[in-house]
């Protein structure tokens, strides 16, 4: 192969590479069962519940960022039925526990370690959160942290949700 065409090959798959992700599960599709996946943790009793799984790592500043605005929405919203999930990416053990010893997050946690979910969801970007109504089905997929704007539209959607009739 010539200079020139090795290239536009490597050109190619930088590109391939770079280009943006997108989730494989999407909205109007069932979340995984997460109980086949290995997560080191305890799962929470989600069944019948609207749920917010929120992808996140201890590397991520705007993870970070999510956490006490999210521990407000479990605070307020929970007594109506809702549950924010965070699953950590993180694939090794130690950052995950000095992450949940100092910040002790009001909501459940668990750690895909094997990162046999995240590969199964494709997740696109840190944090992605899935909103999943009360009967498992995805109805929104946030990308990122944006502070009060992300806030705000969860807050929205849960409420609707949770306003549903099942």
């Amino acid at each position: 192969m010539s200079l020139p065409n090795k290239l536009l090959n490597g050109l190619v798959l930088c590109l391939a590479l770079s280009a943006p992700a997108f989730a494989q599960v999407k909205p109007g599709q069932p979340f995984p069962d997460l109980k086949g996946y290995a997560l080191e943790g305890t799962l929470p009793a989600c069944a019948g519940q609207v749920v917010l799984v929120d992808f996140w790592a201890t590397w991520c500043a705007p993870c970070k960022a999510s956490f006490p605005a999210y521990g407000q929405l479990q605070r307020e919203l929970a007594p109506r039925g809702f549950i924010l999930l965070a699953i950590s990416i993180d694939k090794t053990a130690a950052p995950y526990a000095e992450f949940l010893q100092r910040f002790s997050p009001p909501f459940p946690t668990v750690r895909d370690g094997t990162q046999k979910l995240i590969s199964v969801v494709k997740v696109p970007a840190m944090p992605t959160s899935y909103l999943i109504d009360r009967k498992g089905i995805v109805r929104s997929v946030h990308s990122g942290f944006h502070g009060e704007a992300t806030v705000k539209a969860l807050r929205e959607e849960i409420i609707r949700l949770l306003e549903e009739k099942s």
